[in-house]
């Protein structure tokens, strides 16, 4: 007689903070395939919003002879070029850990954001160049209509994209996708300010305001490239995550009962994963197995809170005393 054939168990619903629990239990050292298909979407939609401005735009230089459109043509090439970047990279970051890379590919991200801001100061340069140009031999701004159509068009884009940008952030703290949406918030101010230019030049006859708005907006793209290098450099310098999220980590382990303490919290970001470690001060008097068992709750925790992160627990007798490390400013925080 054959064997009855089994059952599969039935498979509970669970909710998205659930799914996040059990996949960062089951594979620690992976990046949430949630996250994942956001930053592959938001990528490509940067992309593909950068196409399409181009040839907007560049329809309307061509019919306008607009310096000031033509900084924002100059802006949308380099948004592509540098999106063609984040595209790569962001899927380069993505890839798991090997054996050459076991903390994982998550510094492409910044890196990537680098190479962004040297496309937006070439932009910018190449702005300015134009600028000078216009100011010495003006030309006359044509079809301003089609200018402004083609600019409230442009604002509409960039606005949905943003839009879409702030939310995959927001859930995956990507900095190569920040830089990237960075820049896009800026298009919305060039648009802007470009519909200014075009009202002015052609309604009021102020020649001098197309070339005076392109230098403004030349000059708010240098600001906008301090920003990204900024904040790279802060990721590829293995800045700590910011207070409140210490102080989140902080408060999850000394939630669990039988922590007594922790100290030397150390954390980093590299893309999208967090990285995080710290020693936990238990009781003398329990065992190494129910040590072991402690730290692997307070991990669970702490993953839950960071999905995907790294997070290496490790564990001290409490009142033992023992090196600890110092860090400069160490002193003024605790004030704080």
């Amino acid at each position: 007689m054959s064997a009855p054939e089994q059952t599969p168990a039935p498979r509970d619903d669970t909710t998205e903070a659930d799914e996040g629990l059990a996949t960062a239990a089951l594979a620690p050292d992976q990046i949430l395939p949630r996250t994942g298909k956001l930053l592959r979407f938001a990528t490509m939609a940067s992309v593909a919003a950068a196409a399409v401005l181009i040839a907007a735009k560049g329809v309307a230089w061509f019919m306008t002879g607009s310096v000031s459109v033509l900084s924002a043509l100059i802006d949308s090439i380099m948004d592509a070029a540098a999106s063609l970047v984040n595209l790569f990279a962001v899927r380069r970051a993505l890839r798991p850990a090997d054996l050459e890379h076991r903390f994982g590919h998550g510094k492409a991200e910044p890196l990537a954001a680098l190479a962004q801001a040297a496309f937006v100061a070439g932009s910018s340069l190449y702005l300015v160049v134009e600028v000078v140009d216009r100011f010495v031999e003006p030309k006359a701004v044509t079809n301003e209509t089609v200018g402004v159509a083609v600019m409230v068009f442009s604002i509409a884009v960039t606005l949905v994209l943003v839009a879409f940008q702030t939310y995959v952030v927001r859930h995956t703290q990507s900095v190569a996708i920040s830089a990237d949406s960075l820049h896009y918030k800026g298009d919305v101010l060039i648009h802007a300010t470009v519909i200014l230019s075009l009202f002015l030049s052609t309604r009021f006859g102020i020649t001098f305001a197309d070339p005076l708005i392109g230098i403004g907006i030349a000059i708010y793209l240098f600001w906008n490239v301090w920003r990204i290098v900024r904040t790279s450099l802060d990721s590829l310098m293995d800045r700590e995550l910011s207070r409140e999220e210490r102080g989140r980590i902080i408060e999850i382990a000394l939630s669990h009962p039988e922590v007594c303490d922790i100290h030397d919290l150390r954390t980093r970001q590299a893309g999208p994963r967090a990285f995080i470690q710290f020693h936990l001060e238990l009781p003398k008097d329990i065992s190494l197995l129910r040590a072991h068992e402690i730290s692997d709750e307070v991990e669970a925790e702490v993953r839950a809170a960071f999905p995907g992160g790294g997070v290496i627990i490790h564990q001290d007798p409490e009142g033992i005393m023992e090196h600890r490390a110092t860090f400069v400013g160490e002193e003024e925080e605790e004030e704080i």
